[in-house]
């Protein structure tokens, strides 16, 4: 099935919260352009190449994606990928989450970041392609069809794919105990430099090197961008929480600070953000 015109569909995450695996965007991009996400993608990330060839980096490491290949992202993982060469590359991506979506990963044995080889004959070469021409239809408007369909995909990608672990950097590797320990202290507002340098035991300036040699950006610089992240889940995901009770849980001392420095990374206030995912 060659690939079509440029395809994206987009389903409202607050339509079924409570599916465990919820398809944020699924498409295709006959002519994919070159992407550079610094603070990584907010939901699991599949991207898969159906015509020609392209390059993904990621925390120092850089693959090759041709064809019947894929690559699977977790939520949050600096990347940026482009077309070999300059040559046109076709590609089909997925993005989901929900309560469940680790969960069901784990029980299909996929740990991501991982890549997929799969034969040219395989199901695998035709399937996203095949849920893109189900949803030009236009009956699955609430993402119902499409958050099964993307369960099937994941239970043949395991069953069908050639899966290789890729394995992420040093650096990345010093750094994941800390990267864990944000995600589970952002909320609280007394982190600063010398707090981040203790989870590692390691000095403020070498915690540093270790940043921007790997995401470009200071340690504090990185619990902000994901401090901005988790407020983007909770003004898109819980409608009811207001933005000062957003602004405490996400770790900003107050409402003021909060909504300035989500102006100053999104370009948008708070609430102006809100409508757009509602």
């Amino acid at each position: 099935m060659s690939i079509p015109a440029y395809r994206r569909f987009v389903f409202p995450s607050s339509a079924n919260p409570h599916l465990p695996l919820i398809v944020e965007s699924i498409g295709c991009n006959p002519d994919q352009e070159k992407v550079n996400r610094p603070e990584g993608y907010p939901c699991y990330h599949w991207l898969q190449t159906d015509d020609g060839e392209g390059r993904i980096t990621y925390g120092g490491e850089s693959i090759i994606l041709k064809t019947n290949s894929g690559i699977l992202l977790p939520p949050g993982m600096p990347h940026a990928y482009e077309a070999i060469d300059r040559n046109k590359w076709g590609t089909y991506y997925l993005t989901f989450g929900g309560e469940a979506a680790g969960a069901i990963l784990s029980a299909y044995a996929i740990h991501e970041p991982a890549r997929f080889d799969w034969e040219s004959d395989s199901i695998l070469s035709d399937i996203l392609a095949s849920i893109v021409e189900q949803l030009q239809l236009g009956n699955d408007p609430f993402g119902l069809e499409v958050s099964s369909a993307a369960y099937r995909f994941l239970g043949l990608l395991s069953k069908y794919g050639q899966a290789s672990r890729i394995p992420v950097t040093r650096g990345i590797e010093k750094l994941q105990p800390l990267l864990t320990w944000i995600d589970q202290n952002y909320d609280n507002p007394d982190i600063g430099l010398d707090t981040l340098a203790e989870v590692l035991n390691t000095s403020g300036r070498h915690l540093n090197q270790l940043f921007q040699s790997i995401f470009a950006i200071s340690p504090y610089a990185y619990l902000i961008q994901h401090r901005i992240h988790k407020a983007k889940e909770q003004l898109a995901g819980q409608p009811d929480l207001t933005v000062i009770q957003i602004a405490g849980e996400s770790g900003f001392r107050d409402a003021s600070h909060f909504v300035a420095t989500f102006r100053r990374h999104t370009g948008m206030t708070p609430q102006q953000f809100r409508k757009l995912h509602i």
